[in-house]
C-alpha cells in the first residue's frame, strides 16, 4: 500500500500542474501510458542496481504503475467537472483555491477514486512479483510453494491474494459510490445559483 500512497501524493499536484497546459499534459499522459505498458517482471530487475535487494525494489515500480493510473483518472475527473457549475461558483466570487477544494475536487472525486481502485487492486496483485527479490509478502509464500511443488501452499497464497484484492476493491467501491452521490447533490445544488445569475 506504500506504493499507492506515494503515487497518490504525487498524482494530484502533477495533475494540477499540467491540467491547463496541453503540451505538458499530453506528454505526461503519453509517458505514463508507455510506462504502464512495461511488464513488472522487466521493470523490477532494472531497479536492482539503484535500490539493491530492498523493499524499494518493489515499492518504486508499483508506485510508478499506480501513478500512471491515478494521474490519468485525476485529470479526467477535473476535466469532467461541468463548466456551468464552475461558472456559477466563479460568479459567486469563489477564489481559485476555494473553487478547487469545495467544487471541482468533490465533483472529480468519483473518477479519482475509480483510479485509486484500479491502482490499489493492481498493486495488491503485482506485489506477488516482489517474491522474486524476497520482498513479495504473499508472493514469497507463492514462489516458495512452487519451488517445493507444494500445491496446498500455492493454492492458499493465491486465494489470499485474490481475497485481499476483492476486499480492498469492495471497500473502495463503497467509498466511490458514496462520493458519487455526494458529488451529484453538489452539482444539482449549483443549478439554482446558475439560473439565478449569481449575486446581484
Amino acid at each position: 500500500m506504500v506504493s499507492v500512497v506515494l503515487a497518490s501524493v504525487l498524482a494530484f499536484p502533477l495533475a494540477l500542474l499540467v491540467r491547463r497546459r496541453p503540451g505538458p499534459k499530453g506528454l505526461l499522459l503519453a509517458s505514463s501510458t508507455v510506462l504502464y505498458s512495461i511488464p513488472s517482471l522487466a521493470l523490477i530487475p532494472v531497479m536492482v542496481p539503484f535500490t539493491g535487494l530492498s523493499p524499494w525494489t518493489v515499492v518504486l515500480p508499483l508506485a510508478l504503475y499506480s501513478l500512471a493510473v491515478l494521474l490519468r483518472n485525476t485529470l479526467a475527473g477535473l476535466d469532467g467537472v461541468p463548466t456551468p457549475v464552475v461558472d456559477a461558483a466563479r460568479g459567486m466570487g469563489y477564489a481559485p483555491a476555494r473553487l478547487l477544494l469545495t467544487v471541482e475536487l468533490p465533483l472529480a472525486l468519483p473518477a479519482i477514486l475509480a483510479g485509486l481502485r484500479i491502482a490499489t487492486v493492481s498493486a495488491v496483485a503485482m506485489t506477488t512479483i516482489g517474491g522474486l527479490v524476497g520482498f513479495g509478502g504473499l508472493g514469497t509464500l507463492l514462489l516458495d510453494g512452487q519451488r517445493r511443488n507444494f500445491r496446498a501452499q500455492v493454492l492458499t497464497a493465491t486465494v489470499l491474494v485474490v481475497a485481499l484484492a476483492v476486499v480492498v476493491d469492495l471497500v473502495l467501491l463503497a467509498v466511490q459510490r458514496a462520493a458519487g452521490r455526494r458529488g451529484g447533490r453538489r452539482a444539482a445544488g449549483a443549478e439554482p445559483v446558475l439560473q439565478g445569475g449569481g449575486p446581484g
